[in-house]
């Protein structure tokens, strides 16, 4: 037997055991320095039982995978503290997550914030009791004995296959259905706090009973945790929804619906500035524009392939002269008949048709989230039609556009990720191709290594008909978002009939990319919203400048400086209300505008204007063309 130890030295035994036992004879100190082990691509704990042939290495307590095991093993404390002060609680699953875990239960009365606080002291018991983590092994027939009183953990049961090892973990007098690893006891990880209660849908199904989740975090030292707790709270305060409501950008309406957002005014103005963006940007790069409509006929649905495989993401159908239709969820058939309209040539391609289309996603009632989780969104969406020839140097600079936008909006941490196809789903998950799927994959890879960008390859999470880049940024707080995607489409255009004459008179299918480096106006602008925390650079802002007349007497003056800032192409508002200056500076500063141009006696006097920046910062008075002009300058840049 090898047990690889990181940083340290191999340890090589020559009979069986359990992991503790055999680190127990060699190195006692090892259990405190290390979790659990890694046995190929398998986590192991420290009690599963080793033949003298095996090779595994070591899980330190810093790694990213050993906050996986004891945050898995926290949501055992967990239900165990909520079944010790809600004994009829029902356990449902609890999981370790990003950045935590969760446990859900049923129980009679949902929790309240006091509950909470009961269950994380009674947590704290559990932890000081520090009970060890046993793995019990069983047959399913003892496993159904075990589990005959918790409908929850039954029907787990019943989805497990026939012959699979069953295993349930005990700690003190709690007990759990559970595949594992843990660590060795739950005294090991002190560091933890319960964050928030939510109602969570049985599996995710409507139709299923609501229960109650708990959230919580752990980590391997107090530091961590308090760094945590602050990101978290600095992530309530650039909390989307919040912000969004304070700085009226868009609001959402029952009688609307839900997932409906309604675009405020000034919301309105980051739609049309991104949309500018993107315009000018794809009008530079050779990209047409297009339009189409919000609903469509089934049987384009079906001849795309995209009803099979995406059903359940899309409204129901509307019945109109005994046909149906949908409200689309993509804009891909609709360009692909764009295409097919007109007969092409290879002289034509690659034909780049762009669109910012609203399409609609049924997404679950549980999973909408404020604008990061919709069913009305409108798309940076985009065709590329082109040849084998020119699909690296397309795709290419698709990935280049990405690069130039994370410039402009300064987003310096992301990471692109290379989904890739599986061959066990060739037929159901994927289109059956796997010439086509082994050739497109290769050619990413190539147009990726020719530009130098790094990626990370993942697979099985391609889409149905090609290999795709996602996109995921980090915030300044570090929170994650994906945003974008890049993706090969080498089967659905053979299924629309598209086709050009090469240069020999022959008709080629084309191979389609689909691309929106903006994702959607939704999403983006959540993310940026939250990046920014509300404060704009000055060309997105909705109001870049906001004049303030002292008294009443420098109303008129005040009109004037705000019809020369429109005039000059600047977004201004004139604020002569009846308040206190320093009351509107606070709204001012509180709705995140760039600049606050303050006039009172001295200025009307000498035609000037006094400027304050949200910063904070205080300039001398300028004549109303150079603070024009500073303004502008920094719009332009």
């Amino acid at each position: 037997m090898l047990i690889k130890v990181p940083q340290g030295q191999a340890i090589e035994y020559p009979g069986e055991g359990t992991l503790k036992e055999i680190l127990v004879q060699e190195n006692k100190e090892l259990l405190k320095q290390y979790i659990a082990a890694r046995a190929g691509d398998e986590r192991i704990d420290f009690h599963t039982q080793l033949t003298s042939e095996a090779e595994v290495e070591l899980i330190p307590w810093d790694a990213d995978e050993a906050a996986w095991i004891y945050r898995h093993s926290m949501s055992h404390v967990l239900a165990q503290a909520v079944l010790r002060l809600f004994p009829d609680a029902q356990l449902a699953i609890g999981p370790a997550i990003d950045d935590g875990f969760y446990y859900d239960f049923d129980v009679a009365e949902p929790f309240t914030p006091e509950d909470l606080k009961k269950i994380e002291r009674e947590m704290k018991r559990v932890v000081k009791q520090n009970h060890k983590f046993e793995r019990i092994d069983v047959a399913r027939q003892e496993a159904e004995e075990m589990v005959a009183n918790a409908p929850y953990k039954q029907e787990i049961l019943a989805d497990l296959e026939e012959g699979q090892t069953l295993s349930f973990y005990k700690d003190g007098e709690f007990i759990d259905l559970c595949r594992g690893p843990h660590m060795l006891g739950t005294g090991q990880v002190k560091h933890f706090k319960l964050l928030s209660v939510a109602g969570a849908y049985w599996r995710g199904d409507e139709s299923r009973k609501m229960l109650q989740r708990i959230y919580g975090t752990a980590f391997a030292t107090r530091e961590a945790l308090d760094h945590h707790l602050a990101m978290l709270e600095e992530a309530k305060k650039r909390d989307h929804r919040t912000l969004g409501k304070q700085l009226e950008l868009f609001t959402f309406d029952d009688e609307v619906g839900p997932g409906l957002p309604l675009w405020l005014p000034k919301g309105a103005v980051l739609i049309d500035e991104l949309e500018d963006l993107a315009r000018k940007t794809e009008h530079e790069a050779g990209y047409q524009r297009v339009r189409t409509p919000h609903i469509c006929k089934e049987s384009i649905y079906l001849r795309s392939g995209h009803l099979p495989y995406y059903a359940e993401s899309m409204f129901p159908p509307m019945e109109l002269e005994g046909v149906k239709y949908y409200l689309k969820p993509m804009n891909c058939p609709h360009h692909h008949k764009i295409f097919a309209a007109t007969p092409r040539s290879y002289r034509d391609l690659p034909l780049r048709l762009a669109e910012y289309g609203t399409c609609y996603r049924y997404e679950q009632s549980g999973e909408l989230f404020g604008l990061m989780r919709v069913r009305s969104l409108q798309m940076n969406d985009a065709h590329i039609y082109c040849t084998l020839d020119q699909f690296e140097e397309e795709f290419l600079a698709v990935c280049q556009m990405y690069l130039r936008y994370f410039e402009l909006f300064g987003l310096e941490n992301y990471l692109m990720r290379l989904s890739t196809h599986a061959p066990s789903g060739l037929g159901a998950k994927y289109v059956d191709d796997p010439e086509r799927w082994l050739r497109t994959e290769d050619m990413v890879r190539g147009a990726m290594a020719r530009g130098g960008i790094n990626y990370e390859e993942v697979p099985d999470e391609a889409a149905f008909y090609g290999p795709k880049i996602d996109v995921e940024v980090w915030s300044a707080i570090g929170r994650q978002f994906t945003i974008a995607t890049n993706q090969v489409d080498f089967a659905v255009p053979g299924r629309f009939g598209l086709t050009y004459t090469n240069a020999a008179g022959e008709e080629e299918t084309p191979i389609c990319i689909h691309r929106a480096p903006l994702g959607t106006h939704e999403r983006f602008i959540g993310f940026l919203i939250e990046h920014y925390a509300g404060a704009f650079p000055v060309w997105l802002a909705p109001v870049q400048a906001v004049v303030l007349p002292i008294a009443e007497r420098h109303a008129e003056y005040g009109s004037q400086l705000h019809q020369q800032l429109l005039a000059a192409g600047i977004r201004a508002e004139l604020d002569a209300a009846s308040e206190t200056l320093n009351k509107r500076i606070r709204q001012a500063q509180t709705q995140k505008v760039p600049y606050m141009l303050i006039a009172g006696d001295r200025e009307v006097e000498e035609c000037k204007v006094a400027i304050r920046q949200r910063s904070g910062a205080q300039l001398d008075p300028l004549p109303l063309a150079e603070a024009v002009e500073l303004i502008g300058a920094e719009i332009s840049d």
